[in-house]
């Protein structure tokens, strides 16, 4: 398998300029594929993206177009970086100029609101010509501390061993550590549900509950988390790496984190379309936390937690009133559920 070279990274998302920047610092010939021609203009003329990256300068060698077909033309490496919200609508433009050899690699996070389907999923149904095995990209990846060059480290995720390889070298540096996973499934749902707890941790923090809770929360949450995706076919030691407690951590806690501040927000009295007004960007955890309803019923997976943010951002239950519940809750051994519902041996 010949090395990647060549690299469109599509979404001029702050994650999606900040892989663009961090491939061709690698010395890939990249390109940032913007939302159109007005966006690709200003980030031409900025050298950076102003609005979401400001000060992240972009390499000569990054060339930025708004041209899926100029972007696509003779890449080895497809990176889709867009909200979950408008995956299917930039898939489906991609499609007519995508070449089957060329690999594709989903950065998206999170669960169609509506199907409940991860990307990948949804990815293989909008690109069915699309070169197999598909790849994933998550971790604790907050996309300004990347941009900054910090350390972190992610997880490329497919089914074949060598063809994630192949896109892991491309991806590594000296500043981003990255790892190999072939649960796919457990990998990108690890990513997706993270957003709904760090929702409730940011609650927790807002209410001023201190750290004994937000531990335990975030505890629970990953419980739950691993419940589901154990239920849906991934591999239950994927929780407990990069892509489940190593995300979880790093979204519950950080104030970059915009699901975390949209959690501060609501417990500070602001209604949900106010505090989403706020953020400026999208927040995956209130789609996700729809569709993440919807899988666990179909799975009978109970998910407390999850229920309460649902309640909370749908239904109008006071964040407060929702812990208070959650606390009052039956006792239960503290793995019930994950395996089989029966505690471990």
């Amino acid at each position: 398998m010949s090395a990647i070279r060549t690299v469109a990274v599509v979404g001029s998302t702050s994650w999606g300029t900040a892989l663009a920047v961090l491939l061709a610092r690698n010395g890939l010939d990249a390109r940032l594929c913007a939302y159109d021609e007005a966006d690709a203009e200003a980030l031409r003329r900025d050298g950076e993206n102003a609005r979401l990256q400001p000060g992240l300068r972009f390499p000569p060698s990054l060339t930025i177009t708004h041209d899926h077909k100029a972007a696509l033309e003779d890449v080895d490496l497809l990176v889709v970086a867009v909200p979950s919200s408008t995956l299917r609508a930039n898939l489906r433009a991609i499609r007519p100029h995508l070449n089957p050899d060329t690999l594709v690699l989903s950065a998206v996070k999170g669960l169609e609101r509506d199907t409940g389907q991860r990307m990948s999923e949804i990815v293989r149904e909008e690109l069915p010509e699309a070169r197999s095995p598909l790849c994933v990209l998550s971790g604790p990846n907050l996309s300004r501390e990347i941009a900054q060059g910090l350390p972190a480290a992610t997880i490329i995720a497919c089914e074949d061993a060598a063809t994630a390889e192949n896109v892991r070298d491309a991806f590594m540096s000296p500043s981003l550590r990255v790892y190999t996973n072939n649960d796919v499934a457990g990998v990108e749902l690890a990513g997706a549900l993270k957003n709904v707890i760090a929702i409730g941790a940011g609650m927790c923090d807002g209410f001023g509950y201190g750290d004994n809770a937000k531990a335990g929360f975030i505890t629970r949450g990953l419980a739950e988390i691993a419940r589901l995706g154990i239920a849906a076919g991934a591999q239950p030691l994927t929780f407990l790496g990069l892509a489940g407690v190593g995300d979880l951590i790093a979204t519950c806690y950080s104030p970059l984190s915009r699901n975390h501040r949209l959690g501060i927000e609501l417990a500070n009295g602001r209604a949900l379309d106010d505090a989403l007004s706020s953020l400026g960007q999208v927040a995956e955890g209130v789609p996700t936390t729809r569709a993440a309803m919807a899988l666990s019923r179909r799975h009978s997976v109970e998910m407390p937690i999850t229920e309460k943010m649902y309640q909370v951002l749908f239904e109008g239950l006071d964040p407060r009133r929702a812990i208070a519940e959650l606390m009052l809750r039956s006792p239960k051994h503290e793995l019930h559920g994950v395996r089989g519902g029966r505690p471990a041996e």
